[in-house]
């Protein structure tokens, strides 16, 4: 038994504060590389033809099979685009639509 307590002495104590602010930086980190790579990378593809894009947007959020059996892949990337800029819930579809033709344009400068 004391052999024990020994044991327990000998070690250190638990400091849980270091572990919460390594676990946080790296949410941090994890949060800025996100949201460079969205403005940086994935934005600018929309920038070749947003008309098309904004289409695009209008037929999946309108339509169920919004590419038929033509390509999918404008659909995924206008998908893509719905996810990095989220429809707000009483957002009528040509406020959506023009808040993420503002975006784009924004983007695109």
């Amino acid at each position: 038994m004391n052999r024990q307590l020994e044991n327990l002495a000998d070690k250190p104590p638990f400091r849980p504060m270091k572990m919460v602010l390594v676990v946080l930086l790296i949410v941090l980190g994890i949060s800025g590389a996100a949201q460079w790579y969205s403005t940086n990378i994935t934005l600018p593809r929309y920038c070749n033809d947003p008309v098309q894009t904004l289409e695009h947007v209008r037929r999946l959020l309108t339509e169920r099979e919004p590419a038929g059996d033509g390509e999918r892949k404008p659909y995924i990337i206008a998908a893509r685009l719905t996810f990095l800029i989220p429809r707000e819930s009483n957002e009528e579809l040509e406020e959506y639509l023009g808040r993420l033709k503002q975006h784009i344009d924004t983007q695109c400068r």
